[in-house]
């Protein structure tokens, strides 16, 4: 059996949908099931089990034993939450407990790591683990990730097979439940449904120009992939970059979600909000070379391809993957 945690949420409901169309579908899923817009994911999906989070160690100490794979997507995403104790409590308690009985009951796992751990990017991009200690999070959610990715490089013990993934931006199906943390295609979409144009941010730096700033996008079904390689792959553990290694300009962006949508792109910039403007990232953009160097060469959709498929197949059709 391979267990999911967050499964029910935006990546990891994606990530059984792709396990079921490769025939697995002896899937433990484990989440907060408590949030009715949010399993919405998971209909239709072949699971053999649903976990409560808080029930999930409990079920894991009597079941280890059918345990193929762990895949620990689960976590707090917030971005905006600053009270540090929940980040402790479910991005680094929860981590270490599921790190520790991978050890004990010898199970491969890959976790999410995430690209907030790089900060303004001062120390660049690049996946090098002897760089992790140094970086710099700009919020609790970032420090929670980096201070999770600090500890496992520092254990002795650590399960047979590994991986750390820095998801950078992520957009595509199943994410209509987060809201304000829904990816900025999401909020185009919707804005330009809406209005009939889309808001971006003004630059405030002169090296960049009105919606030129600058993200790796990376869409979910890509990412997926690079989750179902380890899975196969199981040797080379580490911590792992997971973007497109190609950034793009917002107005990119927002370009392509109107021609997704057949209609004429109307951009506006409005001014970046003061509370959060001197810690807004101008460009983010993966080092991939780590990833391609241990054997996974598939290619990762464009910008515009992504879009497209997202826009036309989920968004418009209100459709789940």
């Amino acid at each position: 059996m391979i267990i999911v945690t967050g499964a029910a949420g935006f990546i990891g409901s994606c990530l059984i949908q792709k396990l079921n169309e490769l025939n697995f579908n002896y899937i433990i899923a484990v989440d907060d099931f408590s949030f009715e817009e949010k399993n919405k994911n998971l209909i239709g999906k072949k699971i053999k089990e649903k976990v409560e989070r808080t029930q999930f160690f409990t079920w894991l100490d009597a079941n280890f034993r059918e345990v193929e794979f762990i895949f620990h997507i689960g976590a707090r995403t917030d971005t905006t939450e600053f009270d540090k104790s929940i980040f402790d409590e479910l991005n680094v308690n929860y981590s270490k407990e599921i790190w520790n009985r991978c050890v004990e009951y010898q199970i491969p796992l890959v976790y999410a790591s995430s690209a907030a751990t790089y900060g303004l990017g001062e120390l660049g991009y690049d996946d090098d683990e002897s760089k992790i200690p140094g970086l710099k999070p700009l919020n609790p959610y970032g420090d929670s990730k980096n201070d999770f990715d600090i500890w496992a490089l520092k254990q002795e013990k650590k399960p047979f097979f590994w991986a750390g993934l820095k998801f950078f931006n992520v957009y595509g199906p199943n994410e209509y439940h987060k809201g304000r943390m829904a990816s900025v295609i999401w909020h185009a979409f919707r804005q330009i449904n809406e209005k009939g144009s889309l808001n971006l941010f003004r630059s405030h730096r002169p090296d960049y120009g009105d919606g030129e700033q600058m993200r790796d996008f990376i869409y979910v079904k890509d990412l997926i992939d690079v989750c179902i390689f380890f899975m196969e792959h199981r040797k080379n553990s580490g911590i792992y970059n997971l973007g497109t290694g190609i950034a793009r300009s917002f107005n990119d962006l927002g370009k392509s979600t109107f021609a997704a949508m057949g209609k004429e792109a109307v951009i506006n910039y409005i001014d970046t909000p003061i509370d959060i403007r001197d810690k807004y990232q101008y460009f983010t953009e993966a080092n991939m070379s780590k990833l391609r160097q241990i054997g996974f060469t598939q290619p990762f959709h464009t910008l515009e391809e992504g879009v497209k498929d997202y826009v036309q197949n989920y968004l418009l059709k209100k459709a789940y993957w």
